[in-house]
């Protein structure tokens, strides 16, 4: 397991191979997917912050920056559990970092967290409402194989194949062949001027649905949240299901597909007026029912896309379950 990160980083993508022909290429490494996962080498956040510390009920918490290590470490009072990190889930400049720890060959998902909002630790979320039952419960929780598959196979490349852990192969952060078959075989064919080339499939070619579908693979699709029945604000997070959710969500219609609003070549806008040009589209553009707001002709995400705190997410999503919104009426799960 030691082993891991040196084998991810021979095995990163060459950053200006797929540039050459795609520009595409040259804003995607940028964004916050393509830096979903970190190696703690390169943890900027981690390095910015040689030392963080928190408390959390009985339990004190220690991250110190060694080289280019950095050791995790919580203690009672009289028993101290130090384990190593391997990797930062989460990009640096994105929402926060969750940390991926290792012993005895075994990996862990940290109970403290980096968030940037606090710009300091803070409960993981989902564990902020349970109770550790002793120190090495409070380290960190026990990556089931489900887990990893779960959570390498969406923040990093070539991390899984089927059910199976690759982690020889892995890429740290969503690259290219994440989301686009036979990237490897086509880069191939084309450095080699061969003259059997693969062509990816084309993903714009996807119906409003299959990209909904296919975005949910990681993001979450309505059919995955409906079979969990577990409605709440927890899943403000999880946009594909929240779309679907919307009145106006039609599963033919390109212009309410997540490509339709959201380039997942460049970093995503956090400014709700760059999409209000993408609802006139069709309120207003033709579409048969999609009245334009008589209420106001602009801040259409603002009202109709609010953004809201997820409670230990120190973080304001907005909701992709356009809708009316009323004052005081409770969250629709």
């Amino acid at each position: 397991m030691l082993g891991l990160p040196a084998m991810a980083q021979a095995n990163r993508e060459p950053a200006n191979a797929c540039a050459k022909c795609h520009s595409e290429a040259l804003s995607q490494p940028s964004t916050h997917m393509a830096r979903a996962l970190e190696m703690v080498e390169q943890s900027k956040v981690l390095i910015d912050h040689p030392l963080l510390t928190a408390t959390n009920g009985k339990y004190s918490y220690r991250i110190e920056r060694k080289g280019n290590q950095s050791l995790y470490s919580v203690t009672d009072g009289t028993t101290t559990v130090t384990m190593p990190i391997r990797w930062s889930m989460g990009a640096s400049s994105a929402i926060g970092q969750t940390y991926i720890l290792e012993k005895d060959g075994q990996l862990y998902e940290s109970r403290m967290s980096w968030f940037r909002e606090l710009n300091g630790l803070g409960p993981t979320l989902g564990s902020a409402g349970s109770m550790p039952a002793d120190v090495h419960e409070a380290a960190g929780r026990l990556m089931s194989h489900d887990d990893k598959v779960s959570c390498f196979g969406c923040h990093a490349t070539n991390a899984v194949q089927g059910t199976q852990l690759t982690f020889d192969k892995m890429v740290p952060g969503v690259q290219c062949g994440h989301c686009h078959e036979a990237t490897e075989a086509h880069l191939a064919a084309m450095l080699h001027n061969s003259s059997k080339v693969v062509i990816p499939p084309a993903l714009s070619k996807l119906s409003t649905e299959q990209m909904s579908n296919f975005c949910g693979q990681c993001h979450r699709t309505w059919a995955e949240i409906a079979m969990q029945k577990n409605p709440g604000i927890t899943n403000i997070r999880f946009q594909p299901y929240r779309l679907t959710e919307s009145k106006c969500y039609d599963p033919d219609d390109a212009r309410i597909s997540c490509v339709a609003c959201h380039n997942p070549h460049t970093e995503a806008s956090d400014q709700p007026v760059d999409y209000d040009a993408k609802c006139h589209a069709c309120h207003g553009g033709g579409k048969a029912g999609a009245k334009a707001c008589p209420i106001s002709g602009s801040k259409c995400i603002t009202c109709h896309m609010p953004k809201i705190e997820l409670p230990g997410g120190h973080y304001k999503f907005s909701d992709h379950y356009i809708r009316i919104v009323k004052p005081g009426a409770p969250f629709p799960g």
